[in-house]
This record gives C-alpha cells, structure tokens and sequence, in this order.
C-alpha cells in the first residue's frame, strides 16, 4: 500500500511540530508554499495554527485559497487546527473571547468549506493559552494544548462534535474534515494525526 503523503500548509504557523507528528507515524509530508505544491501527489492535507487572517490572505495572494477549497470539496482528507479550523469554517462570530466586537481586518471568512461559526480568541486573555485533558469521541481522553484558541459557537447539519472542554465544542469531524481548536501537534499523543491518516 502507498504510504500517504500529507500536504502541510507551511507559509505562516506553526508547520514543523505537524510535520515532526506525520514523520514519526511514517508518512511522507510536502510543504505548500506555492500552488505548483498542491499537484505534487498529496493526498491529505493539514492547515497549522498561525495567524488565521495572514494565512487567509498568504493564500489568496499566492492562488492557493480557491484550489485548496476544490481539493477539500471533492473529498480529500483535511485537518484545521486553531487557525486552520478558523480558515475551514463557514462563519465567524462576531463577538471576541474578551467581550469586544470582531474587527473588520478579521471578520474574513476563507475556505468556508465546513458548517461552523467560529469564535476568535475564544477564551479571552486570561485563559489565552491553557492545557487539558478531555474524551475525543472514538480516542477516549486526549491531551489538549490551548494558544489564543478559538472556540465552535455553532454546528452546522451532519457535522459531529467530537470533543467539548466546559461545555464548549473544541473539535468536530465533518464528512473529509476535521477542526480543533487545540494544538494535538504540541503534545506527545499522535491519536488525531493518526485519524486523518486513515480517513
């Protein structure tokens, strides 16, 4: 069987701890830094946390957004996590973790390819980064690092929640996608990696 070959979103964020994860469970990864990447024979794809509005834009600028969104649309295995679940999701909250409205510089939605509403910065400074454990449906309990993270306001149809930290979903599945609020790439336990390798 072909071993997998994972394309890591890598022009803003946090990409080396992703590729470090697919390295040590003995898949292939490419970096995408340009479109000519995404016709280089991968099959999955991995959008890292970062700056959800630079990345947004990084794409666009480089032609990447609307070939990336046709690659998800027709079925190819993708994993969000922070500002990759916040480039996935269809909306944004307007209001920020601390109280404060949405500004207009990152009220843009890009992908829109999964049925959430996002909220940025979700958890306000005091809680901006934190660590926890929490059940992941089909994993059991899962180690999750928090950084300036986003949370899921609302789900759309058939999208599963897959894990919620006091009362708030932080993870979802729907059909090829899969977002997190979290950073499973910072921690030693590869189990969500692992899933999008065998999606």
């Amino acid at each position: 069987m072909a071993r997998s070959k994972v394309g890591i979103l890598a022009v803003q964020g946090a990409f080396a701890e992703h590729e470090a994860v697919v390295r040590r469970l003995g898949a292939d990864f490419k970096e995408l830094r340009q479109a000519s990447d995404l016709d280089d024979g991968i099959d999955r794809l991995i959008l890292p946390g970062g700056e959800s509005t630079s990345q947004g834009r990084i794409l666009r600028d480089l032609g990447m957004l609307d070939r990336i969104r046709q690659l998800i649309e027709s079925g190819m295995p993708v994993l969000g996590t922070c500002a990759g679940l916040i480039l996935l999701a269809q909306s944004i909250d307007q209001i920020n973790g601390d109280g404060s409205t949405v500004d207009e510089q990152h009220n843009s939605t890009w992908l829109k390819t999964l049925p959430v509403t996002v909220r940025r910065n979700a958890y306000g400074r005091q809680l901006g980064s934190f660590h926890t454990e929490a059940e992941f449906a089909g994993l059991g309990t899962i180690p999750m690092t928090f950084i300036r993270a986003p949370f899921i306001t609302q789900v759309g149809d058939g999208v599963e929640t897959l894990a919620e930290v006091d009362g708030e979903v932080v993870a979802v599945r729907y059909k090829n996608q899969l977002g997190t609020s979290f950073h499973p790439e910072l921690d030693d336990d590869a189990r969500i990696h692992q899933m999008l390798l065998s999606m």
